[in-house]
């Protein structure tokens, strides 16, 4: 396939499906129906197997979101839990998992924090992204550690191939907030690349509602990101490149239980490299090396004290195989392998361990049904080993429709905290804080999905499925990690995308009932009913779009003692391209200004639910001059 064919197979995507050309995985990212995380390999989104929602970068930028955690509450089936404004923790429940249990990638990379397993989003910024896919469902068989609830993968911005693109945005509005952006991109048939830059400041808001101590101030927040994209093509059939993305800064927050300013100075970076090869018609073949650190310095703006420290560093890589054993079959073989280091303040007892893995997925599409079986047995120096199946049976029904039966399974391995954290010594008598025998978290699940293309303009997708865990990891009587809790989690969900009157809609619903098996209760923060509309349409070079947004209560305890309200959320946005190289751009968030809280915490003077922003409005200007 010579470049002239890739560039008619990129812009005439239909085509390139009926002939199974697919690109290689770099220039797939600027193909909206094409995917990439679900079987980790180029495939038309059509036809995956597992549930996928995708953002391009023309999605992020007419939803005009601030975060990813925004850009997720779009997906069917997400439930984001902050805890105050910009920069704050944020946590993610995809179909009722937790935030550990859902794996996220930056270009490949895992960028989860070893000492608590969790994945700091509320630090990456948007106008770093190229792109976002969100596989809905369990993946270890594919990926292995923490893909209980899905994969969310995140791609940094990419260069068109077109020529030098300088641009740049400002952005100022409530709260003092003020956002910069800037970067060139360019590129040509064989050689690609973005350099982007940015600063985000804001004054905050109060994210406590009590008056404890020094609660009452205001939470500032300030990130600076870097990313770097670069790409070369030798020919059709080898493409290598790199990718870096870094974000830095400090966020303030609240010390519920001493009423001090404690402030944090955190670093998320990822850098990748990667050599894609097609060596023949049955055979193609891509090598992925990272590197990746996430870096906490904890401190206090009123004590002179050493900061605590909790510092990851990852390296990893990945040899992914694709044979095409007949036009029908196709067979995906690969090998994983990542070392974790931690570097902390804290004295664990153990501060490094590896894990490798191998996989092998087959695929058979035929006229009457499809089919794909994977095994993945994943070796862990600390737990030993896990072997993770999945399995999928596709009934097109017609053309337009097609029915997907899948099983899955997911597992968690423990954390750094859960297996080594320091026993806790006072006066001479110490006590436990970790437990070095865990197993990890596993999970089986079931899910029955039907996809209809039943319009040019319309598709609905709805998907039921049950998950079962076991050897849940919770905090017994003395605050001792063990391998005592199950849950079960029914779901049900609707994506649904229609245009009417030439306004585009997507509609996202879903509905979960995640309960603790012993002792019935419902799992804390998870909200059981999520509702998000989008609407929008082009008014020549005017734009204007609507969000409305609802949200169940939910438990914010697991003795399920404290609930906390449901919501609803309107939020406005518009733009006007003023020239072809200015555009204007303005969104009003919480259009009614209500007042809500997804967590909550405990004082000496009570129990008090955290601060949301309230009304906010944003006023932005883009600049992208033609050289």
């Amino acid at each position: 396939m010579t470049l002239s064919r890739l560039a008619l197979a990129m812009a005439a995507l239909p085509l390139a499906l009926q002939a199974d050309e697919l690109p290689l995985e770099h220039a797939a990212l600027q193909v909206p129906a094409l995917v990439i995380t679900s079987g980790r390999q180029v495939e038309p989104l059509a036809k995956t197997t597992a549930a996928t929602t995708v953002f391009t970068r023309p999605d992020i930028e007419r939803l005009q979101v601030s975060s990813v955690a925004d850009l997720l509450e779009h997906v069917p089936g997400v439930s984001v839990v902050r805890t105050g404004g910009a920069g704050s923790l944020t946590s993610v429940f995809l179909r009722g998992t937790s935030t550990a249990q859902t794996l996220v990638l930056v270009d490949g990379q895992r960028i989860a924090a070893a000492s608590s397993g969790t994945s700091s989003l509320e630090f990456l910024d948007p106008a770093q992204i190229e792109r976002v896919e969100v596989v809905r469902g369990a993946r270890s068989a594919l990926y292995g550690s923490d893909a209980i609830g899905g994969v969310i993968q995140i791609f940094t911005r990419q260069g068109t191939g077109d020529g030098l693109k300088p641009y740049a945005r400002l952005a100022a509005g409530s709260h003092q907030t003020v956002e910069r952006s800037l970067g060139l991109s360019g590129g040509d048939a064989q050689t690609r690349f973005n350099l982007g830059a940015g600063l985000d400041e804001t004054a905050g808001i109060d994210a406590t509602r009590d008056s404890f101590g020094a609660n009452g101030d205001e939470d500032a927040y300030r990130n600076r990101s870097l990313s770097l994209n670069l790409s070369h093509r030798f020919n059709d059939d080898l493409e290598v490149g790199v990718s870096a993305l870094d974000q830095r800064g400090e966020v303030e927050f609240d010390d519920v239980f001493f009423g001090t300013l404690p402030t944090t100075n955190f670093q998320l970076s990822s850098l990748s490299a990667f050599a894609d090869a097609r060596f023949n018609a049955l055979w193609s073949s891509r090598l992925e090396l990272g590197h990746s650190e996430d870096k906490r310095d904890n401190g206090d703006d009123l004590q002179d004290l050493d900061p605590s420290q909790f510092n990851t560093y990852r390296d990893s890589a990945s040899w992914v195989n694709t044979l095409a054993l007949s036009d029908a079959q196709q067979l995906l073989v690969g090998a994983d392998w990542y070392e974790d280091r931690l570097h902390s303040t804290t004295d664990f007892t153990e501060e490094s361990r590896w894990n490798q893995a191998a996989f092998i997925q087959h695929r058979y599409r035929g006229e009457a049904f499809a089919t794909e079986l994977g095994v993945r047995h994943d070796k862990n120096q600390q737990f030993g080993s896990e072997n993770s199946w999945n399995a999928a049976l596709t009934l097109p029904l017609n053309a337009a429709n097609d029915l997907v039966f899948s099983y899955s399974e997911g597992f968690r391995a423990p954390t750094f905290n859960d297996l080594y954290f320091p026993d806790f010594c006072f006066f001479g008598s110490c006590f436990a804080n970790a437990n070095p025998n865990l197993r990890p978290e596993t999970s089986k699940s079931y899910e029955v999905q039907w996809r209809s293309r039943y319009r040019d303009d319309g598709a609905l997708e709805l998907s039921l499925y049950r998950t079962d865990l076991q050897d849940a990891i919770v905090l017994d009587q003395d605050f001792i990690p063990q391998n005592v809790g199950t849950a079960r989690i029914n779901g049900f969900e609707a994506a649904l995308k229609q245009e009417l009157f030439g306004w585009q809609g997507n509609l996202a619903l879903g509905l979960i009932d995640p309960r603790d098996r012993d002792s019935g209760h419902t799992l804390a923060r998870r909200a059981k009913r999520t509702l998000t509309l989008d609407l929008d349409r082009r008014f020549g070079s005017f734009s204007a779009g609507a969000s409305w947004r609802g949200v169940s209560g939910r438990y914010d305890d697991a003795a399920n003692n404290v609930e906390l309200g449901g919501y609803g959320l309107v939020d406005l946005r518009g733009g006007w391209q003023a020239t072809p190289e200015v555009g204007l751009e303005v969104k009003l968030e919480n259009l009614l200004d209500k007042d809500y809280a997804e967590a909550s915490y405990s004082t000496p003077n009570g129990r008090f639910g955290y601060n949301s922003e309230g009304r906010t409005a944003l006023f932005a200007v883009t600049w992208t001059p033609a050289l």
